[in-house]
C-alpha cells in the first residue's frame, strides 16, 4: 500500500539535494508548479510523468512509490545489539539447569515470573528472608582470567551466608546477567555456576533476566546479581537480641578474600603485576585469591534452634569489627583478641607487598575469620566441635559490658 506522506516527503528531499525549486522541475516536466506542490504536499503524481520525474530527480519510480532510497539504511533490534532469534536459543540452553524435582517449584523457563509454593506446615509463623547480592569487582577477574562459573559460587553462597545468619533456610534464587553483547558459552556456564551453587545450598535457581545493553555496558563485560529467598519461624530468628555478657565468640575459618577487598588487590596487581604468578602456600596468586566463597550453611543450619546460640554475622566488606557490630546489642561489646585469630597466608602476603597497616587489613578483608558466632558460654566446646566437622572453629573473644560494641586487644600474629 503506498504512503502518500512518504512519497511526498521523499520527492521534497531529493529535489532540495538537488538544489532545484519546484518551478524548475516543473519546466522540466512542461507542467504547473502548483502540481509539484501538490506532489509535495501529499497527492500522488500521475502515472504518465513518474519515469521523467524519477529521471530528473536521479532516482528510480520504485523508490519514488516506495518513499525512500532502496539502499537506505533500515533498523533493527539485532543492528542495534540485540539479536532475539540469538536470545531465544540461549534461554533453551538454560532450561536443564533450571530443571528441579523440587514440587514447590511450579513452573520452570517461559512464564513471566516464577511461582513457588511456600506453604510449610512444618514452620509456624513463617518468616520470608529476602536479600539481593552481586559478586564486586571479583566478577571483573573471573572474567580476565576464566573463573566464570566460579564467581557464580562466590555469589551464591555469599548470599545463602547473609540469611542463613539470622537462622533461615534457602528457598529459592533470582539471577540476573547484564551484558553488552550476549555470548551463549558464557551465559551457559554463569546459569550453570548459579545452578550447581544452588542445589550445593539445598534452594533451587527458578529463573531470572538476561539483560542484553548494548552501548551501556561494554562488549565482554558480564554484570552478575542475585536475590534469595529464604523463610525461618518468627520464634526462630537469629538477630543478637539474645546476646549476653560472658557469652563466647567463636570464629568460623574462611578459605581466603571471600569476595571482599579486591579493589585493593586490583590496585596491587596494578602497580606490582609481577604478584600474579607469585606462589603463596603451593598456590599462585590468582588461585589464592579465586577461590570462591566459602558457604557455611551446611555447618550452622543444625545449629538454628539451639537456643545456645545467641547470634551469628557474616565477615563481609568492614570485616569483623564492620560486620559484629551489627549484632551487638546497646550496652554490650564484643571484645576480639586478635592474637586468637588464625590469619590465612594470603592476608599475610598481601599485608607484606603492600605494606598495609594491620587496622587497614582488618577494615578490608576478613583476614581468615569467615563468619562468627555467638553462644553461650557452658555451650561454647558443643558448638566448637560441630563446626568442627566441616571447618576449622576456634575462640577469639567474649562479650562484655561496654559502650563500645567491637573491641580489638593485642594484634594478629602475621
Amino acid at each position: 500500500m503506498l504512503n502518500n506522506k512518504k512519497i511526498s516527503e521523499f520527492i521534497s528531499n531529493k529535489r532540495k539535494e538537488l538544489g532545484m525549486t519546484q518551478a524548475e522541475v516543473a519546466e522540466q516536466l512542461k507542467i504547473s508548479f502548483q502540481a509539484v506542490s501538490k506532489w509535495e504536499n501529499g497527492t500522488l503524481p500521475n502515472v504518465e510523468v513518474l519515469v521523467e520525474l524519477a529521471e530528473i530527480l536521479n532516482t528510480t519510480v520504485d523508490e519514488i512509490l516506495m518513499g525512500r532510497d532502496k539502499n537506505a539504511e533500515t533498523f533493527s533490534y539485532s543492528k542495534a545489539g540485540v539479536d532475539i532469534s540469538y536470545t531465544d536459543s540461549i534461554k533453551k540452553d538454560m532450561v536443564k539447569y533450571l530443571k528441579t524435582d523440587n514440587k514447590r517449584v511450579l513452573n520452570g523457563v517461559g512464564p513471566f515470573a516464577s511461582l513457588y509454593d511456600i506453604e510449610f506446615p512444618d514452620i509456624k509463623n513463617p518468616i520470608l528472608v529476602l536479600k539481593s547480592e552481586e559478586p564486586g569487582s571479583k566478577q571483573k577477574l573471573a572474567m580476565e582470567y576464566g573463573y566464570s562459573e566460579s564467581i557464580c559460587h562466590d555469589m551464591i553462597n555469599h548470599l545463602v551466608n547473609d540469611i542463613a545468619v539470622m537462622g533461615a533456610k534457602p528457598l529459592a534464587v533470582l539471577d540476573t546477567i547484564v551484558c553488552g553483547k550476549a555470548e551463549k558459552e558464557t551465559i551457559k556456564s554463569f546459569v550453570k555456576g548459579i545452578s550447581e551453587a544452588c542445589i550445593e545450598n539445598e534452594c533451587n535457581l527458578v529463573g531470572g533476566e538476561t539483560s542484553i545493553q548494548p552501548d551501556v555496558v561494554s562488549s565482554g563485560l558480564y554484570i552478575l546479581t542475585s536475590s534469595i529467598a529464604g523463610i525461618v519461624s518468627r520464634n526462630n530468628i537469629i538477630d543478637g537480641s539474645n546476646i549476653r555478657e560472658n557469652d563466647v565468640v567463636l570464629a568460623i575459618a574462611s578459605n581466603g578474600l571471600h569476595t571482599n577487598g579486591y579493589s585493593l588487590v586490583r590496585l596491587l596487581m596494578e602497580k606490582m603485576p609481577q604478584i600474579i604468578l607469585d606462589k603463596i602456600d603451593g598456590e599462585t596468586f590468582i588461585e589464592q585469591i579465586m577461590k570462591p566463597h566459602t558457604s557455611y550453611y551446611k555447618s550452622v543450619k543444625s545449629l538454628f534452634s539451639d537456643s545456645s546460640v545467641h547470634g551469628m554475622a557474616h565477615i563481609t566488606g568492614g570485616g569483623i569489627e564492620g560486620n559484629l557490630c551489627r549484632i551487638i546489642p546497646n550496652g554490650l561489646c564484643a571484645e576480639i583478641h586478635l592474637d586468637q585469630i588464625k590469619p590465612l597466608p594470603i592476608f599475610s602476603y598481601i599485608k607484606t607487598v603492600g605494606n598495609i597497616d594491620e587496622t587497614e587489613m582488618l577494615s578490608t578483608f576478613n583476614c581468615g575469620v569467615g563468619m562468627i558466632i555467638v553462644v553461650e558460654e557452658q555451650h561454647t566446646k558443643c558448638a566448637e566441635e560441630f563446626i568442627k566437622k566441616y571447618y576449622d572453629c576456634y575462640e577469639i573473644g567474649k562479650i562484655k559490658k561496654g559502650s563500645k560494641k567491637v573491641s580489638f586487644a593485642n594484634h594478629i600474629t602475621w
